[in-house]
């Protein structure tokens, strides 16, 4: 394969390349840094591509070593996630401020509820160990079969598989203690309470209704909810939604918190 052609086809995953780093780093910064030097590292290795694996799967692995190269030295988020930022934003009005401004005057600055319930699991994600955090969104958000995670963690399948099960389970079990769109006794109320800050006159229940994870939470399993929360991921570009300006705000004000929490220096 030769450079042009490589440049021809990094074009056509290079979006889910970009929003696959973003919710891995949760920062757009990092992601669009490791897309540049992913591709250029691509270009200088692409005669070591021998076609033994697609080459969508070749890049996502010089993307992830990149990504982890980066994340190993860093500590995981607590679960609590939410609830840290939420109260630091709440101290800080020019947050709410420069949040309204976007809504008000982007058009990419709508909120959407469906959008924040993405947001949340880019957060919330991110207390799994880094190489399960991996596994679980190239398996299912970005649809990569078994054997094609385990060369792009460079692990064995057997491993690739603890890893989703893991994962998956301790994603279940975060959300149905936490999220009140999956479990009416759960503790968190942000996709409603920020629906009625940026959308005042939009009743929270009607927009919740159009959503299939919360329309019939209490007729579904933990695990098919789980499936349905990984189908409005796998939906949105971060990048690309009617409310991307927004959440992309929310998610640096977040990342920064979670530096500070954490006694971490970028």
């Amino acid at each position: 394969m030769t450079t042009d052609q490589l440049a021809i086809e990094f074009e056509n995953f290079q979006g889910e390349l970009k929003s696959f780093l973003l919710r891995i780093t949760a920062s757009v910064q990092d992601a669009e840094d490791i897309v540049q030097e992913t591709y250029i590292k691509a270009s200088t290795k692409i005669n070591t591509f021998r076609g033994e694996s697609s080459l969508k799967t070749w890049v996502f692995r010089i993307g992830s070593n990149l990504a982890m190269d980066q994340l190993r030295s860093r500590k995981r988020w607590p679960d609590t996630v939410t609830d840290i930022c939420r109260e630091e934003s709440l101290k800080n009005p020019q947050f709410f401020k420069e949040a309204m401004n976007i809504r008000q005057t982007s058009p990419q600055g709508n909120f959407e509820i469906k959008e924040h319930i993405a947001f949340c699991f880019t957060c919330v994600s991110k207390t799994l160990p880094l190489e399960q955090h991996l596994a679980l969104l190239l398996k299912e958000v970005y649809g990569f079969k078994l054997r094609e995670i385990a060369e792009i963690l460079k692990q064995s399948e057997a491993m690739v598989k603890y890893y989703l099960h893991v994962s998956r389970n301790q994603m279940i079990d975060i959300f149905d203690q936490r999220c009140s769109l999956i479990n009416k006794q759960g503790i968190c109320h942000q996709c409603t309470e920020l629906n009625g800050i940026f959308n005042p006159k939009q009743k929270a229940q009607e927009e919740l209704a159009k959503i299939e994870m919360a329309r019939d939470a209490e007729d579904k399993s933990k695990e098919e909810l789980f499936d349905l929360r990984m189908k409005i991921l796998q939906e949105l570009d971060p990048f690309e939604s009617g409310a991307a300006d927004l959440q992309l705000y929310h998610l640096e004000h977040n990342r920064k918190v979670m530096e500070k929490y954490l006694g971490e220096t970028k």
